[in-house]
């Protein structure tokens, strides 16, 4: 008759599955619990909400105290009534439509562009040798240094508007995709190339699924680029032939000494820049982390 090993060991061994079974378990629970919708609202919502009343609370404070001159700091009923102005005029969607379509259509162009140049940057050494310091640099220059040339380019059209985004928003774009791959374990680019996953099948299945983090960075950034870009263009070469836009919109203000107009313009061009992050790329990055297990589910 064989025996039954009750030996320590054996009995430790056991013991450390079973702890192990119990993590997996544990594990798994947390990942399909769902947060209630109170808690969502208390963490997510409840603090940015808090943030934007202190604002303006203060805002009002310094107007109704008098700490500084209606003639520097407008009081929240006078941007408020140039809001309702342009909503009755039926002008406000429209202002924001145009420049949001561009600012999208601008950044998609970069982001066709972007890609295969990162891709391409980051996997031929003598691409990367020549053109990578160059990407650097054209990401840290300021966006608005494009517009004048972009003007004796084109003139004052779209095209002009599209290429001082482009050329704010594609080094970005690439640069985010190189750090992404050199981020990449070679473990895993070596295991692709034994599976067959070579040139476009690697670049597809291997590469940018791996760089996907340090990629969605970049296209964050890039986004942030392309608004910005567009938001000087549209501020610096304002013409009746390109449509008001919320940069044009800045800019009479200024020339009209409307300084309500102005924090409007400021402020439509904040809340836009904010709505498209919160309804476009943290979804996207919610996604990608829980996809590798770096974010609980909610």
């Amino acid at each position: 008759m064989a025996s039954t090993d009750t030996t320590p060991k054996a009995t430790g061994k056991n013991d450390d599955l079973a702890g192990l079974e119990a993590g997996l378990d544990a594990l798994d629970a947390v990942q399909t619990h769902r947060t209630p919708v109170r808690e969502v609202l208390v963490k997510k919502v409840l603090p940015p909400l808090l943030a934007v009343s202190l604002v303006l609370v203060v805002w009002q404070v310094l107007v109704a105290t008098k700490v500084t001159e209606e003639t520097k700091l407008p009081p929240l009923s006078a941007v408020w009534d140039s809001l309702a102005h342009m909503w009755v005029q039926g002008t406000l969607l429209e202002v924001v439509w145009t420049s949001v379509s561009r600012g999208l259509l601008g950044f998609l162009l970069a982001l066709a562009i972007g890609t295969p140049l990162g891709l391409l940057v980051a996997r031929v050494k003598f691409v990367r040798a020549a053109i990578g310091p160059i990407l650097q640099g054209l990401q840290s220059l300021p966006s608005v240094a494009w517009v004048p040339p972009a003007v004796l380019w084109f003139g004052l059209n779209d095209a002009m508007m599209y290429t001082v985004i482009l050329l704010g928003a594609v080094p970005s774009i690439a640069n985010g995709l190189v750090s992404g791959i050199d981020q990449i374990p070679p473990l895993y680019l070596r295991a692709g190339r034994t599976l067959g996953a070579t040139g476009l099948r690697g670049a597809r299945h291997i590469v940018m699924p791996a760089a996907l983090p340090g990629y969605l960075a970049g296209l964050k950034q890039g986004w942030a680029f392309s608004w910005r870009s567009l938001m000087a263009a549209e501020i610096i070469a304002s013409s009746p032939d390109l449509g008001l836009g919320l940069g044009q919109l800045l800019e009479n203000g200024r020339n009209n000494i409307d300084l309500p107009g102005v924090f409007l313009a400021i402020i439509l061009i904040l809340v836009v820049g904010i709505a498209i992050d919160l309804l476009i790329f943290s979804p996207v990055e919610r996604w990608v982390l829980r996809s590798r297990g770096l974010l609980v589910k909610s």
